[in-house]
Parts: C-alpha cells; structure tokens; sequence
C-alpha cells in the first residue's frame, strides 16, 4: 500500500487521502477553513447537513488536510471545535507507476495574517 507523508510529518495512505478529497464537499470545507471555522459555521455556509459536515471533517483530519484548531464559544454559547486546513496546496500526479502527491504546508505566519486580516 502507498502512503504519503503529510505535512506534520506522518504517514498517511494515498487512498485516504485521494479518498478524502474526493468526497463531496472536501474542497469547500477546505477553502472555508483558512481560519479557524466550526462545523456549525461550514455547514452553514456551504449549506449542507451538519452530519454530513461532521464526516467530511473527520475524513480530512485522518488525511491530515484539517486540524482541530482549539475550541470557542459559539453564538449559543456552547463550547465548540474549529478546524483550519493544514495545507495551501495539493498536487497529484499520475505519471509515474503509482500516484504521486506532494502538499505545502500553510504556515503560521499565514495562519496569524489571516487571522489579522479577518478580524
């Protein structure tokens, strides 16, 4: 089996990660989570079930896409996760004997501008 190295450094296989960024919503929930966003918020946004949300979240933190970024209170004020994507960009290629997939890590300085920008 193929794995690929994600960008904490650790092992995952291709098939998750292909897996679950293939899924439905997979790439909105990542383009929303540039800064730290609940399920509750994604769900809304991208208007779909919040069950569905919550699958698609934790598919793409096993792949090492998305990570739990801490927790805030929400507007009910209840106690919840927000997630940020871990990555910038992925690059599949097919060429060779076996896919390829290399990531750029989004950057903390990144994260902390963003945060700036959107406050």
């Amino acid at each position: 089996m193929l794995s690929t190295e994600t960008v904490d450094g650790s092992s995952v296989p291709t098939e998750t990660l292909l897996s679950a960024l293939g899924g439905k919503y997979s790439a909105e929930i990542l383009n929303e989570t540039r800064t730290p966003t609940s399920a509750q918020e994604l769900s809304d946004r991208i208007e779909i079930p919040i069950a569905t949300c919550y699958r698609r979240i934790e598919e793409l933190e096993d792949a090492g896409l998305l990570r739990c970024e801490g927790r805030q209170l929400s507007e009910e004020g209840r106690r919840t996760n927000v997630y940020r994507r871990t990555v910038d960009t992925v690059t599949f290629d097919f060429t060779g004997q076996a896919p390829s997939i290399e990531s750029k890590k989004r950057s903390e300085a990144k994260n902390q501008l963003q945060d700036q920008l959107d406050e």
